[in-house]
């Protein structure tokens, strides 16, 4: 509720009841596909893809994942004729969640639930037990996402978020974007968006978002991953999302130390913009990368990593 305009849509998404019907689970929601495709979902045990083997039926794919094979489930491809179908965005999408405690009070609300993962029905190296715990607050919605390692063997693990956040205004050039990276992973294309294993400084480039109130969008097209992000005093990754038009400005804080990455996708036809806080980069285990950090970390049995994100609304 913002002063002088009342109640504003913060994610770009369908009412409740029309989302419902279409993460049915039916035929063309495959692996939970839908749950990304609008809203918030979150992502784990990897966010954005993973390359790897094509099996016959094209259902699943082959991979090395800390020096063992892994199948994935080959749940996205491009649009292109001939793109490679591969895995993306984690494999919790279609996962219940069992609701463990609720509270609320005039000033603050929160939900807390959990997940007996397991080994994410084989396609994983170990079991995993996932909380999330969401609190909204008068001025600031935020959640933690817990995960931790019960198995015998090393987890892998990345954590991510895929919000639309909206334009209110609907007048996508005008609306600005601050985003604190130095650099950025370059891709093949926009359709497959697959890493090349190469980074691109970011300063005098169309892509530098990270000056104080940010820049514009105009016309750029954006499926880009952000990296060597620059925090605050706090440790803290922090971009905004700002609508002139609107009088309207959402901030996005990534609490977690773990959080390397924010992914943007914005369309330049769509009056919403993705900006996606996470751990890993695109396709982590790819012999692309060499030896650099990819943001995956490796749980021993008994370890778990907390992902951390809070949102504040503002008047610009």
């Amino acid at each position: 509720h913002l002063p002088g305009k009342g109640p504003v849509e913060i994610f770009s998404t369908p009412p409740i009841e029309a989302a419902t019907k279409k993460m049915d689970g039916g035929p063309d929601d495959f692996n939970g596909n839908e749950s990304f495709r609008v809203g918030g979902a979150i992502l784990l045990p990897f966010a954005n893809r993973i390359r790897g083997r094509l099996s016959a039926g094209g259902q699943t794919l082959e991979t090395t994942i800390l020096d063992k094979p892994v199948s994935l489930p080959a749940n996205w491809t491009g649009k292109k004729p001939g793109a490679e179908k591969h895995s993306i965005h984690g494999l919790i999408l279609a996962s219940r969640m069992t609701v463990l405690d609720k509270s609320a009070a005039s000033d603050v609300a929160s939900v807390r639930a959990s997940l007996d993962a397991g080994n994410f029905q084989g396609h994983w190296p170990s079991r995993t037990e996932v909380t999330i715990t969401a609190t909204l607050k008068a001025a600031s919605f935020g959640f933690t996402v817990e995960a931790k390692n019960t198995g015998t063997e090393p987890l892998p693990m990345g954590i991510g978020w895929h919000p639309y956040f909206a334009i209110p205004s609907a007048q996508r050039a005008q609306a600005k974007l601050h985003l604190p990276a130095r650099q950025r992973v370059l891709v093949n294309n926009y359709d497959e968006v697959f890493p090349t294993g190469k980074l691109e400084a970011v300063s005098g480039t169309p892509y530098d978002f990270s000056a104080p109130g940010g820049a514009a969008l105009g016309q750029l097209f954006m499926d880009d991953c952000f990296v060597d992000l620059q925090r605050g005093a706090a440790g803290h990754a922090v971009a905004e999302i700002v609508d002139p038009a609107g009088k309207y400005g959402i901030r996005i804080r990534g609490l977690s130390p773990e959080i390397k990455a924010f992914q943007v996708y914005a369309p330049v036809d769509k009056a919403f913009v993705a900006l996606e806080p996470q751990f890993n980069w695109g396709d982590p285990f790819s012999a692309v990368w060499g030896k650099l950090d990819t943001g995956m970390r490796v749980l021993q049995p008994g370890q778990s990593v907390r992902y951390s994100v809070e949102l504040e609304v503002f008047v610009p």
